[in-house]
C-alpha cells in the first residue's frame, strides 16, 4: 500500500479500545474488542481491523448492538453448549464462547459451542490462535450477512462464512488456516473500492450475473461468488462449504442463516424478515491428548511442515507457503514498522475522532 501511513499498533488499539468505552462498553469486555482488531490489523488482514471500527461505532450509536451484552449459555452438554449473545458486540460474544468451548476441551477433550443472537466477531483467526496459546486444536467459523451468489446464481443468498482451524507443531511453526468460503473476503472488495483499484476477474458478479473487475459494481447490487468461482474451476465446493458454516453457526443454534442474517454495516439490505437471532459462530476446541500424545502429534506436524516447505518450486515461486505464513510475516513487520492505513481508514478514523472526541494522534 504505497500510499498507506505507519502507525503503531499501540495507538490503534488504544484508540478501538477509548471508542468502545465511549458507548459504555465495560473494561474487560472494551480490551477484548479491541485485542480482535489488533489482530488483524498485525496479521495484516487490514479489512477486519480498524477498517471496522466505524462499523461498529455506528451500529452502537444507533443502538442496533448491545454494549453490556449478558453473554448466558442456553443449552449444554458435558461437551457442548448454545449461547445466546444478547445482540452483544461479536468482538466480545465470540472470545467468551470461545473460551467456553476450550474448557470444555480441557475438562472433557472436545468442547463444541454454538452462538445465536451476536453479531460481527471479526477475524476468525483470532480464535484459533487462543486455542493455540492452551495447546488446542482449535476451530472457529462465522456466518454473515448476504453477499454471495450460491454457484449458478445471480443475487446475494450466503454469507462470506469464514472457516479457521489451527494445529500446533513443537519446533515449527503452527499451521494456521483462515479463509473465507467465497473466492475473495468483502473486506478486500471495500479495501479496492477505497483504493480505486480493479478487481480480479473470478471474484464478484454485477446484478446481472456477470463477471466483473469493477468493486463499485459488486458493491452496488452484484454480489461475490464462491470460492473457486465457477463449476469448473470447483465453485461448487465452495458455495458447499458456506452452506455447511451456516448450517453449524445458525441453523444449529438458532441464528439467522442466509439471506435472514441481519447487516454489519449500514449501507447493507436489511432482510424482509427474521428466521432466528442475529448472525451466528461456532467454536470447537480439541486436546490432543484425548487422541494421541502430543510429542508425536506435534512432531508430525513438524514433519508435514517440513515436507511441504521442501516442495519442488513451480515456475516463476519460491515454492509453497504454510497455511498462516503470511500472517506470521505481516505480523512480525508491523510489530516493528507499524500498521499501514489507507487515508480513506485513516478518514474515517478521524471522523470518529471528531464526534467522540477521543483523540487520535497523527
Amino acid at each position: 500500500m504505497p500510499d498507506a501511513k505507519r502507525y503503531p499498533p499501540e495507538q490503534l488499539f488504544d484508540f478501538s479500545l477509548a471508542v468502545f468505552r465511549h458507548f459504555a462498553v465495560p473494561p474487560p469486555d472494551a480490551r477484548l474488542a479491541a485485542a480482535v482488531l489488533q489482530s488483524a490489523d498485525l496479521r495484516g488482514v487490514d479489512s477486519h481491523g480498524v477498517a471496522r471500527l466505524h462499523s461498529y461505532f455506528d451500529m452502537l450509536q444507533l443502538g442496533r448492538i448491545n454494549p453490556r451484552a449478558n453473554v448466558t449459555v442456553v443449552r449444554e452438554s458435558a461437551s457442548t453448549a448454545t449461547v445466546d449473545g444478547d445482540n452483544g458486540l461479536g468482538l466480545v460474544v465470540g472470545p467468551k464462547a470461545n473460551d467456553i468451548a476450550m474448557a470444555k476441551a480441557a475438562a472433557a477433550g472436545s468442547g463444541w459451542v454454538s452462538v445465536r443472537n451476536s453479531n460481527h466477531y471479526g477475524i476468525a483467526g483470532y480464535y484459533v490462535l487462543e486455542a493455540l496459546a492452551r495447546d488446542l486444536i482449535g476451530w472457529s467459523m462465522t456466518n454473515t450477512t448476504k453477499l454471495v451468489a450460491p454457484l449458478w446464481g445471480a443475487e446475494r443468498m450466503l454469507g462470506t462464512n469464514p472457516i479457521a482451524i489451527a494445529f500446533p507443531g513443537e519446533r515449527e511453526p503452527a499451521i494456521v488456516i483462515d479463509m473465507a468460503t467465497c473466492a475473495a473476503a468483502y473486506g478486500k472488495i471495500e479495501m479496492a473500492r477505497r483504493a480505486g483499484t480493479p478487481i480480479p476477474a473470478g471474484w464478484a458478479v454485477d446484478r446481472d450475473g456477470a463477471t466483473t473487475t469493477d468493486p463499485n459494481e459488486m458493491v452496488e447490487g452484484g454480489a461475490l461468488v464462491p470460492l473457486g468461482s465457477d463449476r469448473e474451476r470447483g465453485g461448487h465446493k465452495g458455495y458447499a462449504l458456506a452452506v455447511m458454516v451456516d448450517v453449524l453457526t445458525a441453523v444449529l443454534s438458532g441464528a439467522n442463516w442466509g439471506p435472514f442474517a441481519p447487516p454489519f454495516a449500514l449501507r447493507q439490505e436489511i432482510p424482509t424478515r427474521s428466521v432466528g437471532k442475529g448472525i451466528g459462530h461456532f467454536f470447537g476446541a480439541l486436546r490432543i491428548d484425548a487422541f494421541i500424545d502430543p510429542g508425536e502429534f506435534k512432531r508430525q506436524i513438524d514433519e508435514m511442515v517440513r515436507t511441504l516447505r521442501a516442495t519442488k518450486p513451480a515456475p516463476g515461486t519460491n515454492g509453497p507457503l504454510i497455511p498462516g505464513d503470511p500472517e506470521r510475516i505481516a505480523e512480525a513487520e508491523r510489530r516493528r514498522a507499524g500498521v499501514p492505513l489507507l487515508p480513506a481508514v485513516v478518514a474515517e478514523l478521524r471522523d470518529i475522532s471528531r464526534q467522540t472526541g477521543i483523540a487520535f494522534a497523527e
